[in-house]
């Protein structure tokens, strides 16, 4: 006999869900039909745009400069407050061993009342000088046991300062990574907008950098501009000296530099020491305008002041402009110039 069991029908909550991935796939495909293809940008907004992301990356790289310099230092002083602690710890056992010395040679003297002593003593003179020396141990105790107090004072204090520079360091490291992660990410993005490029368009725009580098590297007029110092005079030399070094970020000499990296070599080699950073470099003197500009005086650019040269006289500054180029002259007037200041 046959069955006259109606077929099953799909649950409603089936219905639901392939009605709707259904209609998703019709509005995708609709969409994606619709889409129009992203445009390929030109050679000339390719440009832009790296230009663009390497002056972010040196704003980034001037920070990393920043943690560097600050991670350095504190190397430096936890070593020194640890060499301390050190040499502190071997006092503070000297003193202790010390204290011991005079504990175990009082103790040997006897410990008898001193009045019974004297009472029982055959001869009074010759136990009055043991009874003074008794008394000038008892009060080099107590000196020995004040310097032993401030010596584990002093310590406890020292190993607290250790333990939040420590704190400083790791927070320091961490800040480094990221900025240096940073700046990294923005020169990755503009090799990944110059591959979007043809060959063709490559070899133009390296073709335009050579020129501007080969070009730059010769030494411009520069009147009779004269040096703000002997020193300054000295820094310029060395930074002509480096002309056509590439520009490497967190580099600081001798071969490839920055831009703050430069002038802290240049002025190194004159015996100067400045900060490292763009920014600190900018706190050292009086602040200078366009026209109280000499050679060797620092110049700062942007209003984040991120970027720093040497001022070269007539109108020009030798500096570490960016990624993918090298240490060069250039007129003052192609960045937003802030102010100059004399070292």
């Amino acid at each position: 006999m046959a069955s006259h069991r109606r077929p099953k029908q799909p649950s409603r909550t089936r219905v639901t869900v392939l009605t709707t991935a259904a209609a998703a796939a019709v509005a995708l495909s609709a969409n994606a039909a619709n889409a129009a293809p992203s445009a390929k940008l030109s050679k000339d907004e390719v440009k832009a745009k790296v230009d663009k992301l390497y002056e972010q990356a040196e704003q980034a790289t001037e920070k990393y400069d920043g943690a560097k310099e600050k991670q350095q230092k504190l190397q430096k002083e936890i070593s020194t407050i640890q060499d301390n602690v050190a040499r502190g710890q071997q006092e503070l056992n000297k003193l202790r061993d010390g204290l011991g010395s005079m504990a175990t040679a009082q103790y040997r003297s006897g410990g008898i009342d001193p009045s019974v002593q004297l009472f029982l003593s055959s001869d009074p003179d010759s136990f009055l000088d043991k009874a003074s020396t008794l008394d000038q141990l008892s009060a080099q105790q107590v000196e020995s046991l004040k310097k032993i107090q401030d010596k584990q004072r002093e310590l406890a204090q020292e190993r607290s300062e250790a333990t939040e520079k420590l704190k400083d360091l790791a927070t320091t490291r961490t800040e480094l990574g990221k900025k240096k992660n940073e700046v990294k990410g923005k020169l990755a993005e503009a090799q990944r907008l110059l591959n979007t490029l043809t060959a063709k368009e490559k070899a133009a725009l390296a073709a335009e950098q050579e020129r501007a580098n080969r070009s730059s590297t010769q030494r411009p007029d520069l009147g009779n501009s004269t040096a703000a110092s002997g020193r300054a005079a000295a820094a310029f030399s060395a930074a002509q000296s480096v002309i056509g070094s590439p520009y490497v970020y967190g580099a600081s000499g001798p071969s490839s530099f920055d831009c703050s990296g430069l002038t802290s070599w240049a002025y190194a080699q004159a015996g100067v020491s400045i900060p490292r950073t763009s920014e600190s470099q900018a706190g050292i003197g009086a602040r200078l305008s366009m026209s109280q500009l000499q050679v060797g005086d620092l110049v700062f650019f942007y209003g984040d002041l991120h970027h720093v040269g040497l001022y070269a006289g007539n109108g020009q500054v030798l500096h570490a402009p960016h990624t993918g180029a090298v240490v060069r002259y250039e007129s003052i007037g192609n960045m937003p110039f802030q102010f100059g200041v004399r070292v």
